[in-house]
């Protein structure tokens, strides 16, 4: 860095000449980087909406009739102590 790139108190400068800002296009690098967390995005995107959708399928489903039975003794034995 030189003196050119540095301001008064020794820290480097924000100005910017027009030749370093062409220098700043995207590397190879950078590009696939870039695509990698595009494509990871669409990746999660993806299962999230699957998971909602299995979500929806387990809320919507039938609840067992047993498993009714249950919770109606439950209730029943649950009223009866109050009293």
């Amino acid at each position: 860095m030189s003196a050119h790139d540095t301001n008064e108190r020794g820290r480097p400068s924000r100005e910017r000449g027009a030749g370093k800002m062409i220098e700043q296009r995207p590397t190879p690098e950078r590009r696939k980087a870039s695509a990698a967390l595009d494509e990871a995005r669409l990746r999660q995107q993806a299962i999230g909406v699957r998971l909602r959708q299995m979500f929806d399928e387990v809320v919507n489903e039938d609840v067992p009739d047993e498993f009714l039975d249950i919770l109606r003794r439950a209730d029943e034995r649950g009223s009866e102590g109050g009293k």
